[in-house]
């Protein structure tokens, strides 16, 4: 595994950040760090690249404990902090050169060069930093973190702030650089999540409700659910209630929301439409929007 967290706690004074929390991100993995603020995101973060100790558990970055000698893992490690540090009167080239000498990088004119073409610099590369938008400062910040060409990745609320042409070429940049890296993205935005990642951790005031596939999100909202059904006729609302598992039935303009507590109520449904002769049109489950689901677990 490229990150291992074990059984991690981070307490503040008396107040527990992060309370026991365990996962591992696979190489070549892009998972998304959900939460809303205060979750304890951007302190799992900080702990992973070492920028803050933990207070009891493990982790591992390339099989290399961080806190006990601290530069081998962070030379694995690239890190984009939420709040962008960057050196404002500093020109694109002039900084990721500055960079590449901290990293010792022998080939730094090079490496520059290939960062700049990466992340899509090559009009601004000649600007200061100050005078870029948003977006541009965004890639100028992930190249900074990519130059020592890290195996790790993690970026902290990458797309904060940005309009949305910028998110899209941010989020493009990202599952790009995705293929080649392990990436770790923290984000309290579910769409974002689902736009890129693989797979997502959410986390809840300190502890993980969540480790799951992006695609396996909906799984995670509540034992409730809900059929829309249209038959080829009338049909009372007393009748749909006599099908089993209904707990909650809803009419609308174009049919019926069934609500049920039964894992798949549309065997329950069928069997009630040829019990009654009753034929269907439209036959399906009806999905919770990925905000609902966030709601459901982060509440």
């Amino acid at each position: 595994m490229s990150i291992e967290v074990k059984n991690v706690y981070k307490y503040y004074g008396e107040q527990a950040a992060v309370k026991g929390i365990s996962f591992s991100v696979k190489s070549g993995e892009i998972v998304g760090f959900l939460g809303p603020n205060g979750a304890g995101k951007s302190t799992t973060m900080k702990m992973i690249t070492g920028f803050i100790p933990v207070s009891s558990g493990e982790i591992f970055v390339s099989g290399m404990p961080v806190g006990t000698d601290q530069l081998k893992p962070q030379k694995k490690i690239g890190y984009l902090p939420e709040n962008n540090p960057l050196y404002l009167d500093m020109y694109v080239k002039e900084y990721l050169d500055f960079v590449a000498r901290i990293y010792k990088i022998s080939n730094r004119s090079d490496r520059v060069k290939q960062m700049i073409n990466a992340v899509g610099l090559e009009i601004e590369q000649n600007k200061k930093i100050g005078a870029l938008s948003k977006g541009y400062r965004q890639r100028v910040g992930i190249a900074q973190a990519m130059i020592h060409d890290p195996e790790v990745l993690i970026l902290d609320e990458p797309t904060s702030g940005l309009d949305p042409n910028q998110l899209i070429e941010i989020r493009e940049l990202i599952k790009s650089i995705g293929k080649e890296k392990t990436l770790m993205l923290s984000t309290h935005i579910m769409q974002e999540a689902e736009a890129i990642c693989d797979r997502v951790v959410i986390l809840s005031k300190g502890e993980i409700v969540a480790d799951t596939p992006t695609n396996m999100l909906h799984s995670h909202s509540s034992d409730v659910k809900c059929v829309f059904v249209e038959f080829d006729g009338d049909v009372t609302k007393s009748l749909l209630s006599k099908i089993l598992g209904v707990t909650k039935i809803q009419q609308r303009e174009d049919g019926w929301l069934l609500y049920s507590n039964t894992d798949d109520p549309r065997a329950n449904i069928s069997r009630f439409s040829q019990e009654n002769n009753l034929l269907i049109l439209t036959l399906q489950l009806e999905q919770k929007s990925l905000s609902s689901v966030f709601k459901d677990l982060t509440n």
